[in-house]
């Protein structure tokens, strides 16, 4: 064991959001075996690291920020806030975490009229922020297939993409005793997305519906059988992806005072890890204060929006049918973490104010125009990131977002999973169920200069000089 790995061990827990119960943290567990809620892990031990201040930790995880340690260079850099139940053996790192913040280029924040940054979670090895999760839940793996000597386990998740790509990927590269399975809805997954998880041999299965229909077949298959289900309902997941929020805290000095965090709700798991991860460091002393975190939902699919904009007294928790969303893994109408967002938004609030957590609306037109803005001002903005960026201009014409505060956004995936919709909004070839109608002044095709015929009978230089010929006339260059 290399000497900087830690020596703490603490012990894990599931507790169950409905009735209470808890269970070890030895087991596949997925919901509560006594009334069937969704889980949250704890580890029982969490007040022994009050011992150490606030100022201990923060010295601590900057110091690793330096360590050749393969454990502790991604995520589990914050170990102890994670999955402190793991041997430095059981860790599988495969370059994830420790995304980079970038500011948005100066003309894009003027434009928006409010400084902020993304976070790009695309650069993730499988090129989304399911990485953060599926480092921990399958360190978690190899632990419990060691500790239980099981010699055959199935990983098992539906996914509008990125899951599939992320788990497959893990798998892979683990190997025996795991095997993985993807269930996929039919022509709802973009070309790009669905590569990934073939590319990494995992056994992809489709069904015709949407996300949630895969959903409840792979629920079903949790509960009658012995598979690892990695979808975030998986609690372990949620741990994972806590280390977004430590890492934002860190960039910016320990001090999230001033920051407005925006991520896509999608299926919930995320922005919960998010707020999860922000009260913890907030326990310990390592952020003085809390940030405020925004949720955002397309109004293709905005069921966590509906709760929320009721008064809080009224408030009636109703799974939405989805319509078409250029934002895939958002397309969810009955996120499975929603009861975990409920709980945790409550300690949030309470812990911060009432403007600590709020849920904001945005269209398809919304997210596809800010997502091309962004990547014409450098950025690499997936859709997700697209939704993130509409949600904070929203924001700011509600005068939700003060003077002196600074936003981060989730770009949860690469700009090039996502690319076939660039493509359908340059050709205007979006079916109207989708409600956008291209920008012409964001739109950018290709221009075929010379026909095809003209390259033919001719030599290089004869040909080059009318080419260039070509391109002096269109750019009306004057010679030098």
């Amino acid at each position: 064991m290399s000497h900087d790995f830690p020596a703490y061990r603490g012990e894990m827990e599931y507790c169950c959001l409905g009735c209470g119960k808890r269970y070890p943290g030895d087991s596949l567990l997925y919901t509560c075996p006594e009334c069937g809620d969704v889980l949250l892990l704890e580890n029982t031990r969490f007040g022994e690291l009050k011992e150490h201040g606030g100022a201990y930790w923060r010295e601590l995880f900057d110091r690793r920020a330096s360590t050749r340690s393969n454990a502790l260079r991604g995520v589990f850099r914050y170990y102890e806030l994670l999955a402190p139940i793991l041997d430095e053996e059981d860790i599988c790192y495969l370059g994830e975490g420790i995304t980079p913040v970038i500011e948005a280029a100066p003309a894009l924040s003027a434009k928006v009229g409010v400084p902020f940054a993304y976070k790009n979670d695309g650069q993730n090895p499988s090129a989304s922020f399911k990485d953060r999760g599926m480092a921990c839940a399958f360190s978690y793996l190899k632990w419990l297939c060691r500790r239980q000597q099981w010699d055959e386990v199935l990983t098992v998740c539906a996914s509008t993409g990125d899951t599939s790509a992320a788990a497959a990927l893990y798998a892979s590269y683990i190997g025996a005793p795991l095997k993985s399975v993807v269930l996929l809805p039919h022509g709802k997954v973009t070309p790009q997305q669905l590569s990934q998880p073939l590319g990494s041999g995992a056994t992809v299965l489709e069904l015709p519906g949407v996300f949630d229909d895969c959903m409840k077949v792979v629920e079903i298959l949790a509960e009658k059988y012995r598979v690892a289900l990695l979808n975030s309902k998986n609690a372990w997941r949620i741990l994972g992806q806590e280390s977004f929020a430590y890492e934002v805290a860190q960039w910016y000095g320990w001090d999230v005072s001033k920051l407005c965090i925006f991520v896509p709700v999608g299926n919930a798991g995320n922005i919960t890890a998010i707020m999860s991860g922000f009260l913890k460091m907030h326990e310990l002393g390592i952020v003085e204060a809390l940030p405020r975190i925004f949720g955002v939902q397309s109004e293709h699919a905005d069921p966590v929006y509906r709760y929320y904009s009721a008064p809080e007294g009224s408030r009636e928790w109703k799974p939405v049918q989805v319509q078409p969303s250029v934002a895939q893994a958002a397309m969810i109408g009955n996120p499975v973490s929603f009861p975990r967002v409920r709980a945790l938004a409550s300690r949030f609030v309470k812990a911060a104010g009432e403007k600590a957590f709020q849920v904001v609306q945005v269209k398809e037109q919304q997210i596809m125009d800010a997502m091309i803005q962004a990547n014409r001002h450098g950025h690499i903005a997936c859709t997700q990131g697209g939704e993130c960026l509409a949600g904070l201009m929203n924001a700011r014409d509600l005068g939700l977002v003060g003077a002196g505060e600074h936003a981060v956004l989730d770009s949860t995936a690469h700009a090039l999973k996502f690319s076939g919709f660039q493509s359908m909004y340059f050709e205007n070839a979006f079916p109207p169920a989708y409600g956008i109608t291209p920008d012409t002044a964001l739109a950018n095709r290709p221009e075929l200069l010379l026909p095809e015929e003209a390259r033919q009978g001719k030599d290089v230089m004869e040909f080059a000089r009318e080419g260039a010929k070509a391109v002096v006339a269109r750019l009306g260059l004057v010679e030098k």
